[in-house]
């Protein structure tokens, strides 16, 4: 039922810590699994701060130090537990615990079993696939470093990194890479690398470790948050023989913190080789180019053509005078045969002339209307004619034979 209250009756807050208590003690006793953050012993009992392996809570754990001693072996800071508890509800002070009546450490193999769950559930999420892996920047101008505080990891990436790159420069957030606060840390760090646009990759290391040790770097939140970066991320952590799911999800899996920096920042001493490399081979093309180009030149210049461009023309000129002189020599012969054409033609035209008969002493007669006389009876007596000869002529009468004399 619940409780009815208003301002003017009010509820006491002892009454309010008793509802709690007691709805708290119906819960009864559960299992509970968690990570132990904080491990305190005083005298007969132990005290323990459980923190949940994925969200960022925790509860506080009253285990009597026999119970807490009954594992085999003795569980400590960072390792994963499972313990059945009694919820207990503290009405003086106001705080909520668990008390523990059992506690088992949680095995290896268990351990490895759920991990293998969480990759299947991870991976059937597209959050390991190819696809999503960004390429790394060529030069990148600050580079993002997540590891212990003056841990081996850190070393090896500023120092490896500065011989292959002396002018390389790091933004280096140090967070706890083992433990039950590794998780919020490093997911902390990763944000603010994250969030700073000069940041252009970000390496996450870590020396090796156990399984145990190695287990914030399997966590779901971080995993997805990884994914969720808009910077490319680089996995360090351990040997080849660890495989965290940092792995996975990362864009680049380094084998170690050395190996991070090699594929992160690129060696200037192979890069000056190359560019040498490139260099001379640019040279040799180039050069292999020129020379083709001007042996094609010379052959050009070589050519009569262009070695002596005005005897071409010279030959070209005798050649329009020799066709001029040939043209002349036709048309001259052409004239000429033509000029004897005409004489033997004029000759001919003379020979048959009229003119020509009349000088060997013929005469042509016509009447006077200009008609020419073929027969003597073609005329009448009497009638005038016209006699024609060669230089001149004459008009005389007709005469008919038999007829009056004219």
């Amino acid at each position: 039922m619940p409780l009815e209250t208003s301002p003017e009756s009010p509820v006491p807050v002892r009454t309010i810590l008793r509802m709690v208590g007691e709805w708290v003690g119906r819960l009864g006793r559960v299992w509970v699994e968690g990570q132990i953050a904080e491990l305190t012993r005083r005298g007969g009992t132990a005290f323990l701060t459980l923190r949940d392996p994925v969200a960022a809570v925790s509860v506080r754990v009253i285990c009597p130090r026999a119970v807490l001693e009954a594992s085999d072996p003795a569980p400590a800071e960072g390792a994963r537990v499972v313990i059945w508890a009694k919820p207990d509800f503290s009405i003086n002070r106001g705080s909520f615990a668990l008390t523990a009546l059992e506690l088992r450490a949680v095995g290896l193999g268990e351990l490895l079993a759920r991990l293998e769950r969480l990759r299947r559930e991870l991976a059937a999420e597209g959050l390991f696939a190819a696809a999503r892996k960004r390429p790394l920047p060529f030069l990148p101008g600050v580079v993002g470093l997540i590891c212990g505080r003056g841990s081996a990891a850190e070393r090896d990436v500023l120092d490896n990194a500065a011989r292959r790159w002396p002018a390389v420069r790091f933004r280096v957030e140090n967070a706890s890479v083992q433990g039950g606060f590794a998780v919020a840390e490093v997911t902390d760090a990763l944000h603010r690398l994250d969030a700073d646009p000069a940041v252009e990759v970000i390496i996450i290391a870590r020396g090796g470790g156990s399984v145990e040790d190695l287990l914030p770097f399997s966590d779901e939140s971080l995993i997805r948050a990884v994914a969720a970066s808009r910077t490319p991320v680089v996995s360090a952590i351990g040997h080849e023989q660890d495989a965290p799911l940092l792995d996975l999800v990362a864009d680049v899996r380094a084998s170690t913190p050395t190996d991070a920096a090699r594929r992160v920042v690129p060696d200037v001493s192979e890069q000056l080789e190359l560019i040498a490399g490139l260099r001379a081979r640019a040279r040799r093309r180039l050069k292999g180019q020129i020379d083709r180009e001007l042996s094609w030149l010379a052959g050009v210049r070589s050519r009569p053509v262009l070695a002596a461009p005005v005897r071409d023309i010279e030959r070209r000129q005798e050649q329009v005078e020799a066709l001029v002189l040939r043209a002349r020599r036709c048309l001259a012969s052409r004239l000429d045969r033509a000029g004897d054409d005409i004489t033997h033609t004029r000759a001919r035209l003379l020979a048959l002339s009229p003119a020509s008969t009349l000088r060997r002493g013929y005469a042509i007669v016509q009447r006077g209307d200009g008609t020419v006389v073929r027969a003597a009876a073609e005329v009448s007596d009497g009638e005038e004619v016209s006699i024609r000869f060669a230089a001149d002529q004459l008009t005389a009468t007709a005469h008919q034979p038999g007829g009056a004399p004219g």
